[in-house]
């Protein structure tokens, strides 16, 4: 078998020491790949480059097309943008696919049949770090949910569920507060789910459905969600299993892959010979399985369960119980290789390309327009800056700026409505959503150009507008109403 290249980053924190505890177990079950290394992380931070990874780190990333990376810290503050962020945007990595499993009763867990893997959407939602402070006292984050991206990541899911024998699929949103994005994600969800009438499916709201997860683990097969959503969820399941050091996690697009633990970098304990190698280890068992090697990935996993069951443990397994150090377990995997474990049920990989979608959707959106689609102009939503007028003088200055073309129709505070007839009670910041609609014809560019002169000429200082569209005469803005 050829040498399959791969390139690997050591990372930060922990990062290093387990990197180097999954390449010698790697090495020792005769994987069949050639790792070519790349700095990035805090040096490159330091080095200038904003993103954390230079222009020949590029360069290895889009010819190998297969990543191990170890933990990476993005530092906090202006200025940096997160690394796993711009790798998975950049290289198409649309779905992160977590899976959790009970190993009790050699890990302590409170859920012992729980067996759940969490399909992430890993490129949209408030994860595209579009941030503004608008004002003195608010800033705003864009979360932003689309068609084509929640199809990929739902039909991922149901892809994953039918290849690996799972029953269900389960969708989490909020979309019974976020009615639009969310709402679009859960509308997507059930279109997708018609294509798939062998596999159950339910749908919960986050708050609930995270609860559930926490509490009835074993309740859940594929579940299916939002980036945040998903981030927290797949933490959660990993560390009600026994710990979050065990998660692995796989980056899937229709051409690249990246391999990671789900963890952080804990700095805290770098050094100390003290980190479980086996998120990583995880990883690194699906990234040969990507590449068509799954009787190695087999021959690892096998002899980690049997290290498990001779009870060999890392301090975040054993809870304070006797412990080894992460060379110690990293050696006690490598002497089991070739061995089964006798409790634990072997796993016997076999060779498939699960990952990848068989329906593709192009990366061009003009390729996917929807002529179809009637889009209309309503009225606009503009954003204005206040702290001196008292809400009811902003409201008639207001109403003087609307003219002839538009009639003010509310003004929220918050998602508060203030104005008219807003209650007193109401705790305003200086950031007033100010809602025009029509008084005769139709909207169009100029005549709100000309609204946003007149409240300028009102010295009211408008910070943003959002046009308000229908689409085949459906309202595609939330309800502003008196």
């Amino acid at each position: 078998m050829s040498r399959t290249p791969i390139t690997v980053a050591y990372g930060d924190g922990i990062g290093p020491e387990i990197m180097e505890s999954v390449l010698r177990i790697l090495e020792r079950a005769d994987a069949q790949i050639e790792p070519e290394y790349i700095d990035i992380g805090k040096d490159a931070y330091l080095e200038g480059w904003t993103t954390g990874i230079p222009d020949k780190a590029w360069e290895s990333l889009l010819r190998t097309k297969v990543f191990l990376k170890a933990p990476i810290t993005t530092p906090q503050g202006g200025g940096y943008k997160s690394l796993n962020v711009t790798i998975r945007t950049s290289m198409g990595l649309y779905a992160n696919i977590r899976p959790t499993i009970s190993y009790s009763p050699f890990v302590k867990t409170n859920h012992p049949d729980m067996d759940l893997v969490v399909v992430r959407e890993n490129e949209e939602d408030l994860y595209t770090g579009i941030e503004h402070q608008q004002t003195p006292e608010v800033v705003q984050s864009l979360k932003l949910i689309t068609r084509p991206g929640s199809e990929r990541i739902v039909r991922h899911a149901f892809e994953y569920a039918r290849k690996n024998g799972r029953k269900k699929v389960t969708c989490i949103t909020k979309d019974n507060i976020m009615k639009l994005s969310d709402g679009l994600f859960h509308k997507v969800f059930e279109e997708v789910a018609e294509e798939y009438d062998d596999i159950e499916t339910d749908h919960w709201i986050v708050d609930i459905g995270l609860a559930r997860i926490a509490d009835s683990p074993e309740t859940f097969d594929v579940v299916v969600m939002p980036n945040l959503y998903g981030d927290i969820a797949s933490d959660i399941a990993a560390q009600i299993s026994g710990s979050v050091g065990l998660g692995g996690s796989s980056n899937i697009g229709d051409e690249s892959a990246m391999f990671e633990a789900i963890h952080g970098s804990a700095p805290d304990i770098a050094g100390k010979g003290l980190a479980n190698p086996s998120g990583l280890l995880h990883g690194a068992i699906q990234m040969l399985n990507h590449i068509g090697q799954p009787e190695t990935a087999s021959r690892i996993h096998n002899a980690w369960f049997k290290t498990l069951e001779d009870g060999i443990y890392t301090g975040d397994i054993s809870k304070g119980g006797p412990s080894v150090s992460t060379k110690e377990f990293t050696d006690a995997v490598i002497e089991r290789l070739g061995q089964q474990p006798e409790q634990i049920t072997a796993v016997n990989y076999e060779k498939k390309t699960e990952e990848k979608n068989e329906h593709t959707i192009s990366v061009k959106a003009k390729d996917r327009a929807d002529n179809s689609v009637n889009r209309t102009l309503d009225g606009v939503d503009v954003f204005v800056f206040n702290n001196t007028l008292e809400t009811e003088d902003l409201g008639r200055t207001l109403e003087k700026a609307a003219g002839n073309d538009f009639e003010l129709s509310v003004i929220t505070n918050r998602g508060a409505n203030a104005y008219p007839k807003g209650h007193t009670e109401i705790f305003t910041t200086d950031h007033w959503r100010c809602r025009f609609l029509p008084a005769q014809g139709e909207v169009s560019s100029k005549n709100i150009n000309g609204l946003l002169e007149r409240i300028t000429e009102a010295d009211v200082e408008w910070i943003k507008i959002e046009n308000l569209y229908s689409f085949n005469g459906k309202e595609g803005y939330s309800e502003a109403k008196k």
